[in-house]
């Protein structure tokens, strides 16, 4: 009999971050911005109330003491000839709440006139309202009634005597007033705070929806692994986002140029990587040849050296001799060839580096007259042509390494036209530039190679033959020298028409030297 399985024990609920944690975390940009906004709002509607308010009570306080005023203007006359206040106020219509105390042969009276008629004061009002009469201020105070409420009140001399009367109106409209006034402020300043958040909340969402996808797309970006392989970053923040009128728009134009030229420079990367490995194979592969050869012709000189030391024929012996010595010219030329191959790669290195120029006056047409006139042994089978100024062309920069430059294009042209091709070169001072041109009617440059032919090890020839392919470091050396000297190289190639650039800073022309010529 199986055991029933065992319940899974219960998982413990993740601990909640306390309440002081989270006050401490930083807010939004969104609720900054929205708390700033409503506060600067509510505290500048809070101050308008305030302020309206203050000023509407004192403007109904002004107007309460002028009906108070008046008020008095009208009762003067019937203190004089009434005993007691009640009949003064029921001589007469006054508004509601008008409060009268007089003092009569009868003694201190006071009255009211309430919503049902004229009313006689209690004891403990008329007591409160006697001693400001004996006070004899006649400026207006407000007085709270045990019975009544509060009272704006003034006294006033009675005609005839010296005693005085009291009259006053109830601050209960002023109140009242001012209390509905604040009572409205307040509403409409909440629905207009909640309205406003509302509103101020939707237009910050909409503003910081560039924002976000900024976020996001760099998130996106950054769980990319970049680490090696070909990377390609396709992320980019939706046109519809990127406005160069606002701020958020630029941040998201901003990051797009930034991820525009980070993928770039991954291709650039990943480019370089592969022309890395294919110059390391390639490199590989023209050392391996001359120490392939090495080896076999040193283990071929060893064998004859053997077999002549264990044979005594004279014949044998002189066979064993021509055979090593054949052997050794063999290990010879394929060690040149091997030491060329390193100081190409040497030269192309210390290029990069910025070294291995000297700089000096240069003649560039007697450089191309020289460089012509070592090329016509090297290849007698062609025609070489050359086309040169009268007056010299000079130029600061290296002349060893400028004369490398055009000795590398001449042998160029020479290695990859036929028989009977036509090379001709030319040199020219245009403005503040020198030009030397080669140009041969050869077969031309195959397109699928001409935008990598100063790359290095490249060719147009892809075999691995001497004669015609070569190691691919010509052109590239070239380039890496006319780089140096601040200059470019360029190659415009068709069949039959084929022509490499050079373009060099060079010094400005003597007028007196051109005109004397």
């Amino acid at each position: 009999m199986s055991l029933p399985p065992r319940p899974a024990p219960p998982v413990p609920p993740e601990p909640r971050e306390p309440l002081r944690a989270r006050l401490r975390r930083p807010w939004t940009l969104q609720a900054r911005l929205m708390t700033a906004v409503i506060g600067m709002v509510a505290f500048i509607l809070v101050m308008i109330g305030i302020s309206t308010s203050a000023i509407l009570s004192q403007v109904l306080f002004v107007n309460l003491d002028a009906s108070v005023t008046e008020t008095a203007s009208g009762l003067q006359p019937r203190v004089v000839f009434q005993d007691t206040a009640d009949e003064v106020l029921e001589s007469g219509r006054f508004p509601a709440g008008t409060l009268l105390v007089m003092n009569s042969r009868s003694g201190y009276t006071g009255a009211v006139v309430a919503d049902e008629g004229v009313r006689a004061l209690s004891s403990d009002d008329l007591g409160q309202i006697v001693d400001r009469l004996r006070t004899a201020d006649p400026t207006a105070e407000t007085v709270d009634l045990p019975n009544l409420g509060e009272y704006l009140v003034r006294l006033y001399p009675t005609p005839g005597s010296d005693a005085a009367f009291l009259v006053g109106l109830p601050l209960s409209n002023v109140t009242g007033t001012i209390g509905a006034i604040l009572t409205t402020v307040a509403l409409v300043t909440a629905g207009g705070l909640l309205l406003l958040a509302v509103v101020i909340a939707v237009v910050i969402r909409l503003g910081l929806r560039p924002l976000r996808a900024v976020a996001e797309t760099a998130t996106r970006v950054a769980s990319l692994r970049m680490e090696e392989g070909d990377i390609s970053i396709d992320e980019r923040v939706p046109a519809d986002l990127v406005d160069e009128h606002t701020e958020t728009g630029q941040v998201a134009a901003a990051l797009n140029t930034l991820l525009d030229r980070v993928d770039a420079s991954l291709t650039a990367r990943q480019r370089n990587e592969e022309l890395m490995r294919r110059f390391v194979a390639d490199a590989s592969h023209e050392l391996r040849t001359p120490l392939a050869s090495i080896r076999g012709f040193s283990e071929l000189s060893l064998r004859a050296m053997r077999q002549a030391q264990d044979d005594e024929s004279r014949q044998r012996t002189a066979l064993a001799v021509e055979t090593t010595e054949q052997s050794l010219e063999r290990i010879q030329a394929q060690s040149l060839r091997m030491t060329t191959l390193v100081e190409d790669l040497l030269l192309l290195a210390r290029l990069d580096e910025g070294q291995e120029l000297v700089y000096g006056s240069v003649d560039l047409t007697r450089l191309a007259v020289e460089a012509v006139g070592d090329a016509r042994p090297a290849g007698p089978d062609h025609s070489w042509t050359i086309d040169v100024p009268d007056t010299p062309v000079e130029l600061a920069g290296d002349a060893s390494r400028l004369h490398q430059v055009i000795a590398n294009l001449l042998a160029n042209a020479r290695t990859h036209t036929p028989a009977g091709s036509v090379v001709n070169v030319s040199v020219a001072h245009e403005g503040a530039e020198a030009v030397l041109r080669v140009h041969d009617n050869g077969p031309g440059i195959d397109p699928s190679v001409a935008s990598q032919l100063f790359e290095r090890f490249a060719r147009g020839d892809r075999s691995r033959d001497r004669k015609t392919g070569g190691t691919g470091l010509g052109l590239s050396i070239a380039r890496a020298i006319v780089d140096a000297h601040r200059g470019t190289i360029t190659v415009t190639s068709s069949p039959g028409d084929t022509t490499f650039e050079v373009r060099l800073p060079a010094k400005p022309a003597d007028p007196a030297g051109a005109a004397t010529a």
